[in-house]
């Protein structure tokens, strides 16, 4: 089967789609408004599912990859829910202490795709730690649907406090050289920004198409940060400029990237929306930026 891209959607049921994922309509209103864009043997419910992830075809690291050592560890949060659980990846041949990184998942918690980004970390030398969100509502259910529909359930102020103790967690491994970056997608992307606004030894954000925080947080960011966006994500792009503004006000060291003609979600490789010259030259940018500020010189 040839995997559909972007193109092969009308825009507005792209645009209809990302309020569906984002929670802004609910499935029933997606179906309903999209069925005027199906044509032929195609309903609405099969747009649906060729826009849904592809976990299987797109993994990049296999789990039993002999480059990597993973496993789920759980480590306690006081602060948040009491404990997180996450997805830790290491080189499996490390010589040294290494950079570590938080990878901060979209709004469906730690699926697979996630998991696969914390692998690919691992193979290019850091330690990679994927908490899970869903966790203390029983975790990533295997069911994208699902996932969407606990992710309001979570207390986000408790949820936050859990990104917090899991980058304490990852600056205090033994096997870490102390040093800490955050890379987050989407929600994963505002908590990336959000994570640079309350740790101050933060030692690098690259944020992917994720919401801003206002201007007296942005201030108080001393981590340089590497910010991607999608051109066609209005939703997410109508924030930039009051960003932009107060991180040139607080003297904070960012670059930002806007990559023309794409969609939010563009470094998503497990649905059509992904765009595979935009999403390697992000990652190859990202992994560059991690590499300068994580490594000790």
């Amino acid at each position: 089967m040839v995997r559909k891209t972007a193109s092969d959607f009308d825009p507005e049921v792209l645009r209809l789609f990302d309020k569906y994922v984002h929670g802004i309509i609910p499935r029933r209103e997606f179906l309903k408004s999209a069925a005027k864009f199906a044509v032929g043997a195609l309903t609405a419910e099969g747009l649906l599912d060729a826009l849904n992830p592809r976990f299987a075809e797109a993994q990049q690291v296999p789990v039993i990859d002999a480059r990597i050592s993973a496993t789920y560890v759980e480590t306690p949060s006081p602060d948040g829910y009491g404990k997180l659980r996450g997805y830790l990846v290491k080189p499996a041949k490390a010589q040294g202490k290494l950079p570590t990184v938080l990878v901060v998942h979209e709004n469906r918690g730690l699926n697979p795709h996630i998991e696969d980004i914390a692998r690919r970390l691992a193979i290019d030398g850091f330690i990679a730690f994927a908490p899970d969100a869903l966790f203390p509502l029983g975790g990533y259910p295997g069911d994208e649907d699902m996932a969407r529909e606990l992710f309001p359930k979570l207390d986000q102020t408790k949820t936050r406090a859990d990104f917090i103790a899991a980058a304490g967690f990852l600056k205090s491994l033994p096997e870490g050289n102390g040093k800490v970056g955050v890379v987050g997608f989407c929600y994963g992307g505002g908590i990336a920004n959000f994570l640079a606004t309350r740790l101050p030894d933060l030692g690098a954000a690259v944020p992917f198409y994720g919401n801003q925080p206002g201007e007296e947080e942005a201030a108080r960011i001393k981590a340089p940060l590497l910010i991607h966006y999608a051109e066609k994500d209005e939703r997410i792009n109508a924030g930039w400029p009051k960003y932009a503004a107060a991180l040139k006000a607080a003297g904070v060291k960012y670059e930002a990237y806007i990559y023309p003609g794409v969609q939010h979600g563009f470094n998503n490789d497990t649905t059509p929306r992904y765009d595979e010259a935009a999403a390697k030259l992000a990652w190859q940018r990202t992994v560059s930026f991690f590499n300068a500020r994580l490594r000790v010189q």
